[in-house]
């Protein structure tokens, strides 16, 4: 991912709501949300080329999701993906620290990234740049892209004003929530000014190609938008998949009960569209 912002037990409906981009090389291959084939309880987009995952809930009340923080130019590569560190903690059982704590000792071995984990009760973030460290967020809103938590990048900005007004508009109304006013601050392509870019070390021209929420172009861009919403009993997983130049390739929109049972291959109440 590249641009997450989420609200932790700030609604009377949601307990967790989050919105988010992912931004890579279209050219690398990736599955469409769905069921893990090794572990059907999880679901989420799949990395095909690493096997990890950017953004993957489990129906046991677990989600994760992970940014790089980006620190110049791709340096050299690290033995370990970014990706494996959101399928294990969404596939973990267990308070985050379980999982948090025993990473301090590899986290060298992955390049520099901004994780963030839910385990049901908590929701914690994690980073390993500049030297590894975790907290346990406020309840409140938040947001992380390739930089700081919180950091006040102009992208970060506009997916947490859009969360917040959402949130706000949303009430206590029980009825099916509308969520095409956050995919459409997801699809804001404005870059932001000059003035307000964030500088990390990767030159002006690149900064202003990469400061809009959603990025547009032929190579390297959004290849897909989430929103997740947690209610009592379950969580909406909303997608919409993007190719080159922004292209629509489908969305998919599924509702995940809680599993109080053995897993067993996920059941949802789905709906797919194609373009």
């Amino acid at each position: 991912m590249c641009l997450i912002a989420v609200a932790w037990e700030h609604h009377p409906r949601y307990r967790l709501a989050l919105i988010a981009n992912r931004d890579e090389l279209h050219a690398r291959p990736a599955a469409a949300a769905g069921p893990d084939p090794q572990q059907p309880e999880l679901y989420g987009g799949r990395d095909l080329q690493m096997g990890g995952s950017w953004l993957m809930a489990s129906r046991r009340g677990r989600l994760a999701a992970v940014t790089n923080v980006r620190v110049g130019l791709a340096g050299a590569p690290r033995p370990k993906s970014r990706g494996d560190l959101v399928r294990g903690f969404a596939g973990a059982s267990g308070p985050a620290p379980a999982t948090l704590d025993p990473l301090r000792r590899e986290s060298g071995q992955y390049a520099p990234f901004n994780l963030l984990g839910w385990d049901g009760d908590s929701l914690t973030f994690a980073s390993n740049h500049p030297d590894y460290r975790t907290q346990m967020l406020r309840r409140g809103i938040h947001a992380m892209s390739n930089g700081a938590l919180d950091a006040p990048w102009p992208k970060s900005n506009r997916a947490t004003q859009a969360l917040s007004a959402w949130l706000q508009a949303a009430g206590g109304d029980a009825a099916a929530a509308d969520v095409a006013p956050l995919l459409d601050a997801l699809a804001d392509d404005e870059p932001a000014p000059d003035a307000a870019l964030p500088d990390t070390g990767i030159g002006l021209e690149l900064e202003r190609r990469l400061s809009p929420p959603f990025v547009r172009d032929p190579r390297y861009g959004t290849r897909c938008s989430t929103v997740v919403l947690v209610e009592e009993t379950g969580m909406r997983f909303v997608e919409r998949r993007f190719g080159p130049d922004g292209m629509p390739l489908g969305e998919s929109d599924e509702w995940l009960e809680w599993l109080t049972g053995p897993a067993t291959t996920a059941s949802a109440t789905a709906t797919s569209r194609a373009p």
